[in-house]
């Protein structure tokens, strides 16, 4: 029930402080009827209509890409008071977090004592909102603590920080065994004078919690839930091992030093000995040999070894998978892939099959077109014993890498699209583009003594034209040693509406001084007044984490990106963007919680945005001239990215197909073999076949993270093209016009998790066919294709 929801990790305001200074503009009055709706009136260019909002416009681009700004601009920083980490106030040293978890702890087990004690109507309506508050509590504390032992520089701050959060993930684990809690939600969601009461979105939480008591197993004997909890660890700590130790079954390979033709001259240098060269099979040099060999055999011979994990890793995975199967089985369900899928769109295993196999159809034709270009070229390499007519596994890489070399040499321009995207200019024209769609911006703030874990961490509050400040941005993307180099986008608080109970608790059980009873409802983190409700919120508050690469050697020069980290950063912004507008007054359901197969759809439909004309128009201009992007050398290079997507495409659904293999009965079988079961999908869907003897499976580590849901990047890819071509590109600028930004709003962002899928889809598309979903919408989505 009070499940932890791990923060989205790719494969990608009324109480502003009075001592920081704030780049926060006035919202301009004026307003034009557009359709029925009244909108606020955009400037020519970015949506910004009053001079505080270019001069906060201004300012965003220059903190990111001027040091000696960013210098000016925090120079009252170390005059201010000292404040906690991301503003809460427990966290000004080491041990607040120790304090911090004191006191969650204790307002916990007041609300499960309250939904314990429940007998009247009226204490019964509040179950689902104090259930909420109680998961929102423990979040608070687990989401922050998990992200700080991973991110802060300091070692003492990331063991007190992992202290916190192994106390309260236990006492969360105790709370999900509480059958109490789960029998009063099911008498209250039995009464209909109750139940009716209830808000939509309270009907929807309590759906959620009871199903995530169900797949807790609570309602088995006390013998068979021991059972549940002994295989969920097994399956934990097999699943951690798997993925911390896959290995090849082959470490190495050595070849003749002259059968190396093609590969880089000083990489060959530098793994040969005595005219002997040994290529590490887990190291980038096999990759590139299997670009630049020349020599079929010597591909073939790493391909086999790169695709061939050893027996250890496959028995890690198979027991992990068997463990899953007897879970589901226990639970009372037939597979895993049906305990997992039934609260996600998919809602079946037999759903994201039609899904894929209908994906597999559109894009067999592309693949087929790629793969009959890559037999053209090795056809032209006149070797009669080397298959001329057939693409082998090994030789697929190659021959890819041949033809997108061959598109290379053909651009008339070299990439120099990177002067055109600095990290200041691109966090720009992401402000200005969710002005345009949102009318809401990013504007730089003052940290405060002690508020971020690094200096080169930048302080972003998000401002709505209507509804002021709604949520609070971290972003850290500077490279650094230490810092981890994946993407990421962390919810380190949600939104949530605060009761005026709670407020009044706080006030009386906070030993720790805060200047009000709503500071010390809050922990002191950033709070608003919704002007719908009147009724305070929670601000969601966001850290987005990349890993760009500064000139050092010349300071002056701006942090340039090159278009896939452009793509990257938009990817990110767009799972911020659900968590900014999907200010629900549940926790629950806020922001990105909602289903696995639907958290990708804002980030997805962001990277179409990043390479849109009317998009780029608003802000790409190179970094010294001032000159606009070219956009004809910009469609090249889009040109030669696409060109191997349909293979790339093939390559995902097959991933998919294979996690769902794995994850139906078949690991309860004797005679289960990960292996077989892995070459039969790949031998009945591949354009090109695997060759026996490989068993990559045991390099497939999102089968831990993403057990049955793998499918869901790819749904959600073709559910963005849909909806990026029926709404924002019925007209040529439509991608920057807020009519179609507050349709997608209404109909998906708003509404985090607290609405079906399916129905977010059928509104914002206008097709109330899909409104139900099932296996039928499944296949008509597979239809749409990957573009």
């Amino acid at each position: 029930m009070l499940q932890h929801l791990t923060p989205w990790v790719c494969r990608r305001c009324v109480r502003s402080f009075a001592s920081p200074r704030r780049f926060l503009s006035s919202v301009s009055a004026t307003a034009a009827r557009d359709n029925g709706h009244s909108y606020p009136s955009p400037s020519n260019l970015s949506g910004l209509g009053t001079h505080d909002a270019k001069k906060d416009d201004e300012a965003l681009r220059k903190i990111f890409d001027s040091p000696q700004f960013w210098k000016e601009f925090s120079r009252n920083t170390k005059r201010l008071k000292p404040t906690g980490l991301v503003q809460n106030r427990y966290l000004t040293h080491p041990d607040g977090f120790l304090e911090f978890v004191h006191v969650t702890l204790g307002r916990c087990e007041r609300l499960v004592e309250r939904v314990a004690s429940a007998s009247t109507v009226e204490q019964y309506r509040k179950i689902v909102k104090d259930l909420d508050r109680l998961s929102d509590l423990l979040c608070r504390v687990i989401d922050l603590a998990d992200f700080v032992r991973g991110t802060h520089p300091s070692r003492k701050v990331q063991l007190a920080a992992s202290k916190a959060y192994g106390i309260m993930f236990q006492y969360m684990n105790t709370l999900n065994t509480t059958t109490v809690l789960n029998d009063q939600l099911k008498k209250a969601a039995g009464m209909p004078e109750v139940y009716e009461s209830w808000s939509e979105q309270e009907k929807v939480v309590s759906k959620i919690l009871m199903e995530d008591f169900s797949r807790s197993a609570i309602q088995l004997s006390e013998q068979e839930r021991q059972k549940f909890v002994d295989l969920s660890n097994e399956i934990a700590q097999d699943g951690a091992d798997f993925v911390d130790h896959m290995a090849p079954a082959k470490s190495s390979l050595s070849f003749d030093s002259k059968r190396m033709r093609g590969l880089e001259p000083q990489m060959v240098k530098a793994l040969t000995s005595w005219g002997e060269t040994k290529i590490p099979t887990m190291h980038h040099a096999a990759q590139m040999a299997l670009r630049y060999v020349e020599d079929p055999d010597v591909r073939r011979d790493i391909y086999m070894a790169v695709r061939t994990a050893n027996q250890s890793s496959i028995r890690r995975l198979e027991r992990m998978l068997k463990s899953r199967a007897e879970l589901a089985k226990l639970a009372g369900y037939t597979s895993f892939a049906h305990m997992t899928l039934e609260n996600k769109m998919a809602q079946s295993p037999e759903a994201v099959n039609q899904f894929l196999n209908a994906l597999i159809e559109d894009t067999r034709p592309q693949v087929q077109e790629e793969l009959q270009e890559l037999i053209a070229l090795k056809q032209a390499d006149a070797h009669g014993d080397n298959f001329p007519n057939q693409i082998n596994a090994w030789d697929k890489f190659y021959y890819t890498h041949r033809m997108i070399s061959n598109m290379h040499s053909k651009l008339r321009t070299p990439d120099v699209l990177s002067a055109y995207f600095s990290l200041g200019t691109v966090m720009q024209g992401l402000s200005r583009l969710f002005d345009n769609l949102y009318g809401i911006r990013l504007v730089p703030r003052e940290t405060q003594p002690g508020e971020v874990w690094n200096g080169d961490v930048r302080c972003l509050d998000v401002v709505s034209d209507t509804d002021g400040h709604i949520a609070v941005l971290y972003c850290d993307l500077f490279q650094r040693e230490g810092k981890t180099p994946n993407p990421a986008h962390f919810t380190l608080r949600c939104s949530r509406e605060i009761s005026e109970e709670e407020i009044a608790e706080a006030a009386a059980d906070t030993p720790h001084s805060f200047p009000s009873p709503l500071d010390a409802a809050t922990d002191g983190m950033a709070v608003a007044l919704n002007p719908t409700t009147k009724t305070y919120y929670q601000l969601p508050t966001i850290a987005l984490i990349c890993d760009f690469a500064r000139d050092y050697h010349n300071p002056s020069r701006p942090t340039l990106l090159n278009f896939n980290d452009v793509r990257t950063l938009f990817h990110e912004m767009g799972h911020g963007l659900h968590s900014f507008l999907g200010r629900t007054p549940l926790q629950n359901v806020s922001g990105t919680r909602c289903a696995t197969d639907f958290a990708e759809l804002p980030s997805v439909l962001m990277e179409h945005f990043a390479s849109c004309p009317s998009v780029l128009s608003l802000y790409a201009r190179h970094w010294e001239t001032d000159a606009p992007l070219p956009m004809a050398a910009l469609e090249q290079r889009l040109a030669i990215d696409q060109r191997t997507q349909p293979a790339e495409t093939e390559s995902q659904i097959l991933l998919a197909m294979l996690d769902q293999a794995y994850h139906s009965p078949l690991p309860l079988s004797p005679s289960f073999d990960s292996t077989k079961t892995y070459h039969s999908v790949y031998n009945t869907y591949a354009s090109i076949p695997e060759p026996q003897g490989t068993a990559w499976q045991g390099f497939f580590g999102h089968l831990f993270g993403y057990g049955a849901t793998y499918y869901s990047y790819l749904f959600d890819r073709a559910i963005a093209g849909k909806i990026w071509k029926d709404v924002f590109q019925r007209t040529s600028q439509g991608s920057v016009m807020r009519e179609n930004g507050e349709r997608y709003k209404e109909e998906v962002l708003k509404w985090g998790g607290g609405r079906s899928g399916w129905k977010c889809l059928a509104g914002v598309l206008g097709d109330e066919r899909l409104a139900e979903g099932g296996e039928k919408a499944m296949e008509e989505v597979g239809r749409w294709g990957v573009k």
